[in-house]
């Protein structure tokens, strides 16, 4: 299901945008997970630590009396979520050619001033296109989505090397390829989600299939990007046997 966002900092407008989206989203009988107004930037970026393409952003640009603050905080969106499907909806049609500067790749700029038929139609395009989106991709990936009542976020299973409790009391560090994804959760929590995960030592859960090789004398598993973990005695050969097992069954 789709997560929907809108950046807008005018009462009247605010109200607009959520009672078209509600409408259109009842009368196609099309399932969100949420709608969420935002009048700051600050509370948008704050809120969603989750990343994937089932999230759509409707940004107004001039915020708070600042011109292109919305293609600021769009560039900020894309940096954290590159497969958010972002719309502006603003009345500065003039910077449509800014969106490419700020290299954000919008799906659509809907001009505010629209007769209610065609921006209802233009926000219909919009919503299916995220929806599709979604379900494409959350077809040709297999996520691992966390959800807890401070959390959630999901990230491909494919790319998560390795879990490690943080420096900070009930948090938890989620290394990626290319990112730390810092969380409140409990390590008997993670281990749990997942049977392909394993727990190498009490400090670490690892995803077996991204350890590219292990030093045994050292007890450190280590993975593509060099990054590696520490891996107690006691699981060294049963770890060992898992990733021979897993290579296996490929």
């Amino acid at each position: 299901m789709i997560s929907i966002f809108v950046l807008e900092d005018d009462f009247l407008q605010q109200g607009r945008l959520e009672t078209t989206i509600a409408a259109i989203m009842e009368e196609k009988n099309w399932s969100y997970k949420e709608l969420t107004i935002f009048g700051k930037p600050q509370q948008l970026i704050d809120t969603i630590p989750e990343k994937g393409s089932h999230q759509i952003f409707f940004l107004d640009i001039e915020i708070k009396k600042e011109e292109k603050k919305g293609l600021e905080v769009a560039n900020q969106i894309r940096q954290h979520n590159p497969s958010a499907v972002i719309v502006f909806v603003t009345t500065h049609s003039e910077f449509m050619p800014l969106t490419f500067q700020y290299q954000v790749s919008a799906l659509d700029f809907i001009d505010k001033s629209l007769n209610p038929e065609e921006f209802s139609s233009r926000i219909v395009s919009a919503l299916y296109y995220a929806m599709e989106n979604s379900q494409k991709n959350g077809q040709s990936e297999e996520l691992f989505i966390f959800h807890s009542s401070e959390t959630q976020f999901q990230v491909p299973f494919a790319e998560i090397l390795y879990f490690e409790t943080s420096s900070t009391a009930h948090k938890l560090c989620l290394y990626t390829y290319d990112e730390r994804i810092e969380f409140y959760g409990s390590m008997s929590d993670i281990i749990k989600m997942d049977k392909r995960l394993f727990q190498c030592h009490r400090s670490f859960i690892v995803n077996p299939a991204n350890i590219t090789r292990i030093d045994r004398k050292k007890r450190l598993a280590y993975f593509r990007n060099n990054k590696s973990c520490l891996i107690s005695r006691t699981k060294l050969t049963k770890l060992r046997a898992v990733i021979a097992d897993q290579r296996r069954a490929k």
